[in-house]
């Protein structure tokens, strides 16, 4: 894993959703929009951020008779994702000296 990093690219709300879900498996586009609740759009939007930034692999395929949108975390991603769970997890482990 890398060391700690925030990741202003990974932060925004759906892009960490994203990353999270993809973080354990390949999926679906329609799952991941149905699992995080965003229009078509508003992923699309997401995704092109995070493919951009080369964190996000796209692969087109057909599935049940039509043409899918398969979604991934790249290598890069991965690492990026797991350094900025690591921040955050550091950053929430802080605590105020009592009484303080």
């Amino acid at each position: 894993m890398s060391a700690p990093a925030f990741d202003a690219v990974i932060h925004a709300p759906g892009r960490l959703q994203i990353c999270a879900l993809l973080s354990a498996a390949e999926a679906e586009f329609g799952t991941v929009r149905d699992t995080i609740g965003v229009s078509d759009s508003v992923l699309s939007k997401h995704v092109k951020v995070l493919e951009e930034a080369g964190y996000v692999a796209i692969r087109k395929a057909p599935f049940a008779g039509r043409q899918r949108t398969w979604l991934s975390l790249t290598s890069a991603g991965r690492k990026a994702f797991a350094a900025h769970v690591a921040e955050l997890t550091r950053l929430a482990s802080m605590t105020l000296p009592s009484g303080a």
